[in-house]
């Protein structure tokens, strides 16, 4: 095991992957959006082999049908993450671990699934997360996202509108289709999503971790600091791993700005 791997937030090689990819000259995908499909593959509990998640078809529905809508907010093409996967299948099948059948079978459920991902899911607004829906009016009211006192400060703005009057802007944010239904039982279900999909997240790094720790305790070697102090600090560690994977996916900081300066903008209490 690499060192790299003692650590709480996976070190995908997605600079690997995409430097083959190159090689062979196959289609161009954004390091990003490679790099985040690595991270949720592994934290869905995907088999490792050399460093790279093993697709299978379960694995691959749980991530472009369960996983990615709860978490992204692309600011660019969203087609880039079945592509992502796309170079995933062709590393596997150069690497003699897919049979002809298999890798038919997984190409196929790419090209439906990610369609499905791309046309329905990212498009719903009964499936948004708060760190999602806030990602959209940002941009969508030209904040630069990268300024996150800049963020901030929409916030503080946002959060002097009457609650009626923020409902309507949720309901006219552009990048999702109007559905009408914006109120409190809306609110509370996106409260609810965005608390589950963040609860995942930690489940998956604690399994990572666990991974880990029976793997060095075998070999006779230390704990990684992570790992090593009260469970407390290691739950502690966990929670604010996954606060800042959700930044990372939509807008850095965004989700830790929502949860501790302005709850009232994304209940969660349900």
């Amino acid at each position: 095991m690499d060192d790299e791997d003692l650590h709480l937030l996976p070190r995908t090689r997605a600079a690997d992957l995409l430097e083959w990819a190159a090689e062979e000259g196959l289609e161009a995908v954004p390091e990003p959006a490679v790099r985040t499909v690595l991270t949720l593959l592994e934290l869905g509990g995907a088999r490792m082999h050399d460093g790279f998640p093993e697709l299978t078809s379960p694995v691959l529905e749980h991530l472009l049908y369960e996983q990615l809508h709860l978490y992204v907010q692309p600011d660019g093409d969203a087609r880039a993450y079945p592509a992502a996967v796309r170079l995933l299948i062709e590393w596997q099948r150069a690497a003699r671990r897919l049979n002809a059948k298999r890798l038919a079978k997984l190409r196929e459920e790419t090209d439906w699934q990610g369609e499905v991902l791309v046309d329905s899911l990212l498009l719903r607004s009964d499936l948004l997360t708060w760190p999602r829906l806030y990602t959209l009016l940002l941009r969508a009211d030209g904040v630069p996202v990268e300024d996150l006192d800049r963020v901030r400060g929409w916030l503080e703005e946002f959060r002097a509108l009457d609650v009626e009057d923020r409902f309507a802007a949720y309901g006219q944010v552009p990048g999702v289709e109007p559905d009408g239904g914006w109120g409190p039982e809306r609110a509370l279900l996106v409260g609810v999503s965005t608390d589950g999909a963040r609860r995942l997240l930690e489940q998956g790094l604690m399994r990572r971790s666990y991974r880990n720790l029976a793997e060095l305790t075998a070999r006779g070697l230390p704990m990684p600091d992570e790992l090593a102090g009260e469970f407390e600090e290691f739950e502690e560690a966990v929670a604010q791993a996954a606060i800042d994977l959700c930044g990372e996916w939509t807008v850095p900081g965004l989700a830790r700005l929502l949860l501790e300066e302005f709850p009232e903008l994304a209940p969660e209490v349900y």
